[in-house]
């Protein structure tokens, strides 16, 4: 096996990690704890017309009936168990037929659905839809790998604009373009020995550097290999701060069991940095075919 094989093995090998762990981590949600399909099946202003036009029911019987509140959770499991059987044909997909691998086209296609519920939740944001670029994208940007067998211009093109919007929208949140979420004061008050006026400011140089890292990323290889190597490693430490932040050995059950999932999603956010700059790190762009 030559160098150049042994070096995009490793990179599949990363990339597939990374889609375990988002189709695994998206799959625990569904099933123990639900997802935001109600937000839109019980939202009066979307469904009425549905509902009584194509469904002959008046929305009070349809929004009060347990008949469909129980088909709503049967259907949130359902997505639950497609996700993990994702992500075990992910995980052997060297061994199965080609055609198992659209199973990773079709699971993009959801987490992008759930990143639209997410978007609706969250009072229509739309960093909160963007930041899902590299959980969303990792799944076809392995599927294009699988498929061309090769590392193309456009798929390193594309791979970065997916970690640069993710990065973007991190930062808006931190500084305060959006709403500070609630956890990301206390993942830093959790870890560092700051005041709640120091978490501030961390949190507004944190989405400075991502800001600046986002540009870097599209600059000549030199910057651009800095540029990974610091997504590398802030993504790795912004996954994670979930559980070095939340998880309470003295109920370490509970808290796992709560947080893990939320860990698992992040994975592309350190690993796709580390196979882009896997793939920068080779003199003259060998792996990289047009």
């Amino acid at each position: 096996m030559t160098s150049q094989e042994k070096h995009q093995n490793s990179i599949v090998l990363l990339m597939q990690i990374a889609v375990v762990a988002i189709f695994i981590g998206r799959g625990w949600q569904h099933l123990r704890f639900g997802a935001p399909y109600r937000a839109v099946l019980w939202d009066q202003a979307w469904m009425s017309w549905w509902v009584e036009n194509w469904l002959d029911w008046e929305w009070g019987a349809y929004a009060s009936s347990e008949v469909v509140d129980q088909n709503i959770s049967l259907f949130t499991k359902s997505v639950g168990w497609f996700y993990l059987l994702c992500a075990l044909v992910t995980a052997t997909i060297q061994w199965l037929p080609k055609f198992f691998r659209w199973l990773l086209v079709a699971g993009a296609f959801g987490l992008i659905v759930l990143a639209g519920l997410l978007l609706k939740e969250r009072f229509f944001q739309l960093g909160q839809f963007l930041e899902y670029a590299l959980q969303c994208g990792t799944p076809i940007f392995l599927f294009v790998l699988l498929q061309r067998k090769s590392i193309t211009s456009r798929l390193l093109f594309f791979m970065k604009v997916a970690t640069a919007v993710t990065f973007v929208c991190h930062g808006l949140y931190a500084i305060g373009y959006y709403p500070r979420p609630g956890n990301f004061m206390e993942m830093v008050l959790n870890i560092l020995p700051v005041n709640e006026a120091q978490a501030v400011q961390f949190l507004k140089w944190a989405g400075i550097l991502d800001f600046v890292a986002a540009v870097a990323l599209f600059f000549p290889r030199s910057i651009s290999m800095m540029a990974a190597i610091y997504m590398f490693f802030w993504g790795f430490m912004t996954t994670i701060a979930r559980l070095w932040a939340y998880v309470d050995v003295t109920f370490l059950e509970e808290t796992l069991l709560r947080w893990m999932p939320e860990t698992l999603v992040r994975f592309p956010h350190f690993i796709i940095p580390m196979v882009l700059f896997l793939i920068m790190r080779l003199p003259n762009d060998r792996m990289v075919s047009n």
